[in-house]
């Protein structure tokens, strides 16, 4: 894992002498397949390269999952970035930084670093969001990202540095039992808990804190809405992971109540999706309801939970990254992302369709994506750890499917408006963009143990 980071550094590095744009990305691609040939090791299991970095199976996909995702922003932003040899030599920095300070915090073994990183990857974002997005809001939206992330995370700040000093290691590894030890009442244990996750909740989002994400998403460019939905947000289901293990935590009240909302909250963001008339804001409402579904996973205190929850991070930042290439797609065709006046799709592009109801299928759970596995995993679980959710899982399920039939069929079906070209091209560039996302999402499910915890 060394050795990516530092092919990572050294390609950022010679970014300024004008590396060619499919250098980037071929090199990117080089690191992803040499990260996944790392998890077929059969002797893989954990390992610890010093007192700073460490390596085991959940950090090691999602490095993967950034690698990947990273060559396929730049693979998705040649058509609307790559005009100008400048614009285009700043856009591969940003997109080779923000790689660059994510692989380091899943490495991170020390609290305070991966705080420090888990803080950094807001900068790059946020670039990429006022440097390429498409309307003036952009700068409104930045400022909630920034706002909501930076405020949330500030009691984790205080935690760290308080729990650091007390037992004088600040290892994420070390069961550090501060929570029991210090705290022995009910209402103080809530509160240690509330702040410890609060900055990691924000990032998921869970519905509540999740105003930012919209807002963002709308914003942003296709990259920024790619690596907002499928990498962002696993690195707060990854710190809510390992800020669990490190404080020791135990499932108590406070959990049942943020459960219960989040759980409750992706029932309303569900039903939300069919008021949404921007495409991006449907697909980006979706990404709170699985979020949700992700952070009763990890609150099941079980191992089998945290495996559902895993392969729901990674089937979610995949089949996510697609949808939102997708409606990419749409605006560069249509010049407009609003479901009022996209119709008729199917006639104009039917390879743009058939991709757009392959990833549909994907998000509501069909077989055999390792999306239908992470539900049939994690309900079972759910439903044992507090079983009044049930009736919140059932509906998030049916709703799923709903909001998912209504996006295909409100973009692909009905007569196509004046202003749309007919029998519109659909590129080479973008068909096997979306079959590198399809591939990993179909074909994982033969082999499951690379997720098991």
């Amino acid at each position: 894992m060394l050795s990516l980071i530092i092919a990572t550094i050294s390609l950022l590095a010679i970014q300024n002498l004008s590396l060619s744009w499919y250098m980037s990305f071929w090199a990117l691609l080089l690191m992803s397949a040499l990260s996944i040939l790392q998890l077929f090791s059969s002797s893989f299991t954990f390992l610890m390269y010093n007192e700073f970095m460490l390596g085991d199976n959940i950090s090691s996909i999602l490095i993967s999952l950034t690698f990947w995702i990273s060559s396929m922003m730049l693979l998705a932003s040649q058509s609307s970035v790559k005009i100008s040899m400048n614009s285009s030599v700043k856009f591969c920095m940003y997109v080779l930084g923000l790689n660059l300070v994510l692989i380091t915090a899943f490495s991170m073994a020390n609290t305070l670093m991966f705080y420090f990183m888990f803080e950094a990857s807001l900068v790059p974002t946020l670039m990429l969001i006022l440097g390429w997005g498409y309307q003036p809001e952009r700068l409104q939206a930045g400022m909630y990202m920034m706002l909501y992330t930076v405020m949330a995370s500030f009691p984790l700040l205080l935690i760290l540095l308080f729990a650091s000093k007390y037992i004088s290691c600040s290892s994420i590894l070390y069961n550090s039992m501060i929570q029991a030890k210090l705290l022995n009442m009910e209402w103080s244990t809530s509160l240690f808990i509330l702040f410890s996750l609060l900055a990691f909740l924000v990032k998921l989002p869970v519905f509540s804190l999740h105003l930012w994400l919209p807002k963002a998403h709308v914003e942003a460019p296709v990259a920024g809405s790619m690596v907002l939905a499928a990498i962002l947000l696993k690195l707060g289901s990854y710190g809510i992971l390992r800020i669990y293990q490190y404080f020791n935590l135990q499932p108590n009240l406070s959990f049942i109540f943020i459960l219960s909302l989040v759980l409750w909250g992706g029932v309303l963001t569900s039903i939300i999706c069919f008021q949404q008339i921007d495409l991006k804001s449907l697909i980006a409402y979706s990404s709170i309801g699985h979020m949700a579904l992700v952070l009763g996973g990890l609150f099941s205190n079980n191992p089998w939970g945290w495996t559902s929850a895993l392969i729901m991070m990674i089937a979610h930042g995949f089949c996510s990254s697609a949808l939102f290439m997708l409606a990419n797609c749409i605006y560069e065709k249509a010049h407009t992302r609003s479901l009022y006046t996209i119709k008729g799709l199917l006639l104009l592009s039917p390879i743009l369709s058939l991709w757009l109801f392959l990833f549909s299928a994907i998000n509501m759970a069909a077989p055999p994506s390792i999306n239908l596995l992470s539900e049939i995993l994690m309900f079972p679980v759910l439903m044992s750890f507090f079983k009044y959710v049930t009736v919140c899982l059932i509906m998030m399920s049916f709703l799923a499917a709903v909001y998912s039939m209504y996006m295909y069929t409100s973009t692909q079906h009905g007569g196509s408006p004046k202003f749309l070209v007919p029998y519109m091209n659909f590129s080479n560039i973008s068909s096997t963009t979306l079959l590198l996302h399809w591939v990993p999402l179909n074909f994982f499910i033969m082999k499951t143990d690379l997720f098991l915890i």
